[in-house]
């Protein structure tokens, strides 16, 4: 079994208020948990206005299907446009269970 962790560090030029942030970071979320089936949720950064850091895990059943899904997630984040890329960490964790 294969845990993909990823970590995403987002940047929002547009955004003016925590308020619009949330927004566009809720649009982001809500997309590509409904795109890949995956988990996802905001692990730092909330209380600033222009920034985020949003946490992602899957499991799968190798390491090439674990990062092609990887690309395939970042990719499509970046399609959304509504935030940039700032920093994009992947690790594996490999198990025998």
């Amino acid at each position: 079994m294969i845990v993909a962790v990823i970590s995403v560090a987002l940047h929002f030029d547009q955004s003016r208020s925590l308020k619009q942030k949330r927004q566009l970071l809720k649009s982001i979320i809500e997309k590509v948990k409904h795109r890949f089936n995956i988990s996802i949720a905001e692990v730092a950064d909330q209380d600033l206005w222009q920034k985020s850091t949003v946490g992602i895990s899957y499991v799968s059943i190798s390491d090439f299907q674990a990062n092609k899904k990887s690309f395939n997630i970042k990719n499509f984040i970046e399609s959304l446009d509504k935030g940039t890329i700032s920093q994009y960490n992947f690790e594996v964790i490999k198990s025998d269970v």
